[in-house]
């Protein structure tokens, strides 16, 4: 918390936790919404995208809370954002460095991805990410449950045409339980690639 507040203000989204998360990020300097029951990364978001919104934000940049995104990487983004002012800006993983089976999932979804919307798109499940303002407004408009919000993300995207970047972080696993559901995860997953391709394939904006 301490080292994302030496690159920009923080906002953190308190999705039910049943712990201190809250009190422990107000006393770092964090101002946080409170949303109970939990209801999802998605839900999280578009609460976070909301107050970005009311309080002009030019752009925002996301980050899970669970270790595996290093905030002293949060000026790359933005020096990606003010070098070009892409909509987009993901952190590319090294899918290397993750465990076998994060690393089998991930590289098997960024190609069936990759076919749905007929673009390489190098990673599409990294949470760290910036957003520009438009693009948080057209997401809190979005349907998509959960981590599928990230993937619609570079849906809209590349339907409107506007810019994505990808700037390299690191990838950090410190041998942490994964809170995927692996079934329901690929489940959801197939799901939003049938959804992007549709997407990508019907007329219109």
């Amino acid at each position: 918390m301490a080292a994302a507040r030496v690159h920009l203000p923080v906002l953190v989204v308190d999705d039910g936790s049943a712990d201190d998360t809250a009190e422990r990020a107000e006393s770092a300097g964090a101002t946080v919404l409170r949303q109970r029951p939990n209801q999802g990364k998605g839900a999280a978001l578009q609460a976070g995208f909301r107050r970005a919104l009311e309080q002009d934000w030019e752009a925002a940049v996301t980050l899970d809370a669970d270790g595996q995104h290093d905030p002293d990487e949060i000026p790359r983004f933005v020096d990606a954002w003010r070098a070009g002012h892409p909509d987009l800006v993901i952190g590319r993983r090294s899918f290397r460095q993750m465990p076998p089976s994060r690393r089998l999932a991930n590289e098997i979804g960024g190609r069936a991805f990759s076919w749905a919307v007929g673009r390489s798109i190098p990673d599409n499940q990294s949470g760290y990410r910036l957003l520009s303002r438009r693009l948080m407004a057209e997401m809190i408009r979005s349907d998509e449950p959960g981590f599928e919000l990230e993937v619609d993300m570079i849906v809209v995207c590349l339907r409107a045409g506007w810019p994505l970047a990808w700037v390299p972080i690191r990838t950090i696993y410190a041998g942490e339980p994964s809170h995927i559901r692996p079934i329901r995860h690929i489940s959801g997953f197939l799901r939003t690639v049938r959804h992007a391709r549709a997407r990508m394939r019907a007329p219109g904006p």
